[in-house]
């Protein structure tokens, strides 16, 4: 069936959002909402917002006209009857979307297709109590709709493929990416998400560094867009650990999707974000107030010789040809001289341990992080006895040219490599657990979070090698279960696969 009227139940900002696009793709749209007058000024507000746009000449003063002729706003939910489909955005509660449906049901035809835009709640749930739920889906978009081009669409046990298809082919119409998925916590791009934030929070707890370097190697460094923790004032807590600890818990507390408590610890002081004034960081008029700056390079005259090692040759390659340089003295012998600064480019572990299983010495070992971007930012670890001249030395060596250095305390796996890590890894376990394709996973996350890659794909940029790597040792390391590497990394990387490659069966 080709979805031609809808009607839209909850005219909040998703709400009206759906609205816009489904109308500018030609499709007719009943608004309902229960709370009177909000239908009307929300499509008051919608109206205003297109006639700037076609002021601005983004379409033509007849495109507006057939786009708002083409909204109707409903007395009674009881006018909802004759549509195609009905959608639902309103709050996000299990038993109050349960009752709309069975009140929806009772009004159209058994053909009507039902969608909710939950972004949380099971759909096979939501439709539990309808007589044929074969006929309801997810529908979910993100906000602001217009702009998010993704739409994912959830089969709930019961759905039929018929209504998935008509689903995809209405998110086609409306310019949107539909991506089809199972009916499991998060779907695909919440699911995804856990691993940037939850990952960052856990290294903020164990003091590496501070708020803003977290955010500093994860924007500058590693290309995200925004750094995990202003995204975090940003979205709010109050909506973010809250989602947090449901994913949490309704995947019976698996280790991958820990939050922290940290931000509930915050939630329970109203520190929730930007919104309120003040989160990780503290703002006035939305814009950061106590951001810290990048860390002063330490002043240094005397250099000693540099010894590198390193994990792989490419990277002891590329730091060689940086010490020359830079005009440094580079100790090209087997083994370090007496007093020689010694540098590890090593992958998920922390420098003492690099250091014992390189057999130098730990008081003169910095480590650097070469997964990220080298050209960009630079994060150097010291081992807990490195002693401070070998410390200002390394930062200063690795200043020279002008880039950011973050000096973070001694960890396993620096920041950016347990980060991108974990983001690499939670998503290929989405592709095992076949919640969706490795390749619509790929694009979802990318459209949905704003991610430079796709986050399976990144882990083929990044190298899937270097990945499991870096899971492995932190895994032995820290014997935290969150570290194990999903099958589906694991097979390619040994494999050299592509980390898309899917099995023939």
């Amino acid at each position: 069936m080709t979805i031609q009227s809808i009607a839209l139940i909850g005219t909040g900002v998703m709400g009206m959002g759906i609205a816009q696009i489904a109308a500018q793709a030609g499709v007719e749209v009943r608004l309902f909402d229960v709370k009177a007058g909000a239908a009307e000024a929300g499509l008051a507000k919608l109206t205003t917002m297109l006639e700037k746009l076609q002021a601005k000449g983004k379409f033509t003063e007849q495109v507006l006209n057939e786009t708002l002729a083409r909204f109707m706003v409903l007395d009674s939910i009881e006018q909802i009857a004759g549509v195609d489909m009905v959608v639902e955005a309103i709050i996000e509660n299990l038993e109050i979307k349960q009752s709309l449906f069975k009140q929806i049901e009772a009004i159209v035809a058994p053909t009507t297709i039902l969608a909710t835009n939950t972004s949380s709640l099971s759909v096979t749930a939501i439709a539990s109590n309808l007589q044929y739920q074969g006929r309801m889906a997810g529908f979910h978009f993100f906000n602001p709709v217009p702009l998010m081009k993704i739409v994912e669409v959830i089969a709930g046990l019961a759905t039929e493929e018929q209504v998935v298809a008509d689903l995809l082919e209405l998110a086609q119409r409306m310019g949107h990416f539909g991506v089809r998925t199972k009916d499991t916590p998060g779907f695909i791009v919440n699911h995804a998400g856990r691993a940037y934030g939850t990952e960052a929070l856990k290294a903020l707890g164990e003091g590496v560094t501070s708020i803003s370097e977290i955010d500093r190697i994860l924007r500058d460094g590693a290309g995200f867009r925004m750094g995990p923790l202003e995204l975090f004032d940003l979205t709010a807590l109050d909506v973010s650990h809250p989602v947090m600890e449901s994913i949490f818990n309704q995947f019976y507390q698996e280790d991958r999707y820990r939050p922290h408590a940290l931000t509930r610890q915050m939630l329970a002081g109203k520190k929730i974000g930007r919104k309120v004034g003040e989160g990780f960081y503290k703002y006035n008029d939305g814009k950061k107030t106590n951001e810290a700056p990048v860390s002063a390079v330490p002043e240094v005259t005397n250099f000693n010789a540099v010894w590198i090692t390193a994990d792989r040759e490419q990277d002891a390659s590329v730091l060689r040809d940086y010490i020359r340089m830079q005009g440094l003295v580079l100790d090209s012998a087997e083994q370090p001289a007496a007093d020689s600064l010694i540098i590890l480019a090593t992958y998920g572990e922390d420098t003492t341990t690099a250091a014992i299983r390189f057999n130098v010495d730990a008081s003169r070992a910095v480590s650097i992080d070469l997964l990220t971007d080298f050209a960009k930012h630079r994060t150097l670890m010291p081992s807990i006895v490195t002693a401070k001249n070998y410390i200002e030395q390394a930062h200063a060596i690795f200043a020279q040219d002008g880039q950011g250095v973050t000096v973070i305390a001694e960890s396993v796996g620096f920041v950016a490599q347990r980060v991108l890590a974990m983001v690499v890894n939670l998503a290929c376990d989405i592709a095992q657990q076949q919640i969706a394709t490795a390749s619509d996973i790929d694009k979802a996350v990318k459209l949905g979070l704003g991610y430079p890659h796709g986050p399976i794909s990144w882990g083929d940029v990044l190298g899937s090698q270097r990945i499991l790597l870096i899971l492995e040792r932190i895994y032995a390391n820290t014997g935290d279960q969150r570290y194990r590497p999903s099958p589906w990394l694991k097979r390619r990387a040994q494999l050299n696969l592509s980390l898309l490659h899917s099995a023939a069966v």
